[in-house]
């Protein structure tokens, strides 16, 4: 009976087009279409001008230097501040690296050189990038110039102090590697929960009231759970390789576990939920109006020590909470089962929780309820 409620339900899903494309064609159309918005998260060769009112062999060097830079591209080299300015308006450079007469004389004498940098604030990322590198590029020289100083004064050539700078877990520091990992898991809550509601309600406009017997239930069930469990494979084991996004940082077994928690918890969750709608349009509208709240909840753009103590208890009802802390955390991150048995145990009471109103909804149903076969 259970095979026949698993079989059942795929041949109700493959019959009704808006349950098939939420359920699979909607994973396949997100793992392409949403990360390409983030596709140029990282910008490089920003345009840049320089204005050389000194003409010395330092101030050459440190156009060299700006020219090799992978965040900026020396466009132009202008002959007045004006004419720089004029190349920001018309928005033909990001950032503007003007270099004042006797600008070589001043490190040569001991003393310290400046020169100014501005940069167009119209595009704060562009911007922020193009004054980063050119940045970069003037504290090099100016260690540079330090050491040549310290040298003729008879001091120590090498530096007191190196700075190695390593990112983790997102190495290319980008807002779409830091967001997509964690939405992605949102988006299989999703349509799941919109999917599975959806033939619910479906069946329950033409027949009325559900109820099953316990076997049915379970056959349903692991029907959406071998979708949900499809999708998680399909995301953490093709779209983030795909994607280029910080991935198998923990070994298979702990992300099969976590993984599999995460969906049964979410399978649960939309049973319960699905019991109570009545009409077919009511998962959809549910869809657009709790996605972004359940993003915020699950602390990945807000962090928890900042957000209300009740509120923080109230997103641990929801399998996104701890499903994105524990996923994240072992597949871009690298942390152990142990490290992340809090989430672990949120998950297993959820699928408690969840499961047990499942239950008591369906297989114990109020008088006048008819027993019925498996969803199909």
């Amino acid at each position: 009976m259970i095979g026949r409620a698993f079989l059942a339900t795929f041949r109700a899903i493959l019959t009704d087009s808006a349950a098939l494309m939420l359920l699979i064609g909607s994973a396949i159309l997100y793992s392409f279409f949403y990360p390409s918005a983030y596709s140029g998260e990282v910008p490089t060769r920003m345009p840049v001008a320089v204005v050389d009112l000194d003409h010395s062999g330092t101030s050459r060097s440190l156009v060299s230097k700006l020219s090799a830079l992978q965040q900026a591209e020396v466009v132009a080299r202008l002959p007045s501040p004006d004419d720089a300015l004029r190349w920001i308006e018309s928005r033909r450079a990001s950032a503007v690296v003007i270099i004042p007469e006797g600008f070589e004389r001043h490190i040569l004498r001991g003393e310290q050189g400046t020169v100014a940098l501005y940069g167009s604030g119209a595009y704060l990322l562009r911007s922020s990038t193009a004054l980063t590198g050119v940045g970069a590029a003037l504290s090099a020289l100016g260690r540079d110039a330090a050491t040549d100083q310290a040298m003729a004064l008879g001091a120590p050539a090498p530096p007191a102090l190196g700075l190695i700078q390593r990112p983790l877990f997102n190495t290319r520091e980008g807002y779409g590697s830091t967001v997509f990992p964690g939405v992605t898991f949102i988006i299989i809550h999703q349509t799941l929960l919109i999917g599975l509601a959806l033939l619910a309600a479906t069946m329950r406009e033409r027949h009325g009231p559900l109820a099953f017997n316990p076997r049915d239930l379970l056959g349903i069930a692991l029907a959406f759970f071998a979708i949900g469990a499809a999708n998680v494979a399909y995301f953490t084991g093709f779209v983030f390789w795909f994607q280029d996004m910080p991935r198998a940082a923990g070994s298979l077994g702990a992300l099969a576990l976590a993984g599999a928690l995460f969906v049964a918890a979410t399978v649960t969750a939309a049973l319960a939920l699905a019991s109570f709608f009545k009409t077919r349009e009511r998962p959809l509208q549910l869809w657009i109006v709790t996605s972004v709240p359940i993003y915020f909840l699950s602390g990945l753009s807000w962090p928890a020590e900042a957000t209300p103590d009740w509120l923080v208890l109230l997103a641990r009802l929801l399998p996104t909470t701890p499903g994105i802390h524990l996923m994240v955390g072992v597949n871009q991150m690298g942390a152990s089962l142990a490290e992340q048995r809090t989430d672990l145990l949120n998950l297993v009471a959820l699928i408690l929780l969840y499961g047990t109103v499942t239950i008591v909804r369906y297989c114990m149903p109020s008088p006048g309820h008819n027993l019925r076969r498996p969803i199909g």
